[in-house]
């Protein structure tokens, strides 16, 4: 039973992940105005009929995921011999899906207002007027630039493949979800570290309106040198995480 929770929450993540591609894909095109984080995917897909039914489907598979990291938490990661770290990072995980299952039944019930880049400004600012509030921001950012890298290093060695099942795929399988895995993992965990530096100089310039994560540094990368093409392959390996989040939730072993 917690398999298929595991599953289905695991498809919801990467149904997420890939709208959060696609709207990057759309700002990059000029043809976007919406919020390219978790929070904007679901007001997008919530705007349309069937997308609001697709967002309760989203919201309780958030939630079995947030379920099963707790229990990767509780009782051990498959594969990981029962490590304290993964453990850690399991409960870590657990609580940032409840609270992304939250805001989805939030959103899908018509409760939920105002932008997460919004949300995560203001909390920037609350925690900063308080003494070693912007040491306490600047601490998250180091973390967040921390999970990043890990992220990039975990796409670029192919660490993610010793959760998945390959016997059961064929070889051709196996090498499409490689490259999937590659660079989508390297992508976000690009797009992570690089909203971490934001916070970091948030907290150093005193200026909360900088931490504006995912989003603001999706929308960084359109301001660059590079311009839209830069956005535009962030964004499209944000996708290539989308479609590896899938053949994650059939072949991930729970």
């Amino acid at each position: 039973m917690l398999s298929k929770v595991a599953r289905l929450g695991l498809a919801a993540r990467a149904s997420i992940y890939l709208l959060i591609g696609a709207l990057a894909v759309a700002v990059a095109l000029g043809r976007s105005r919406s919020e390219t984080d978790q929070r904007g995917a679901m007001q997008e897909l919530n705007r349309h009929a069937a997308g609001h039914l697709i967002l309760w489907v989203i919201a309780a598979g958030l939630a079995g995921y947030a379920l099963w990291r707790f229990s990767e938490a509780a009782f051990g990661v498959v594969g990981e011999n029962g490590d304290v770290g993964p453990r850690v990072r399991s409960f870590v995980r657990g609580c940032i899906y409840a609270f992304l299952s939250f805001s989805a039944f939030q959103i899908a019930l018509g409760r939920a207002t105002g932008s997460q880049a919004g949300q995560q400004e203001n909390l920037s600012a609350q925690v900063m007027r308080h003494s070693g509030g912007r040491l306490a921001v600047g601490v998250v950012g180091a973390v967040v630039v921390a999970v990043g890298l890990a992220l990039v290093l975990e796409g670029l060695t192919h660490r993610f493949e010793k959760y998945l099942d390959e016997s059961s795929m064929t070889p051709e399988t196996h090498r499409t979800v490689k490259v999937l895995g590659v660079i989508g993992t390297a992508a976000r965990g690009a797009v992570f570290a690089l909203a971490g530096v934001f916070v970091i100089q948030a907290a150093w310039d005193y200026q909360p309106r900088k931490a504006a994560g995912l989003d603001g540094a999706l929308r960084s990368l359109r301001d660059t040198a590079a311009g839209p093409w830069l956005l535009g392959v962030v964004a499209l390996g944000l996708v290539a995480f989308g479609f590896y989040g899938f053949a994650e939730a059939r072949w991930r072993r729970t």
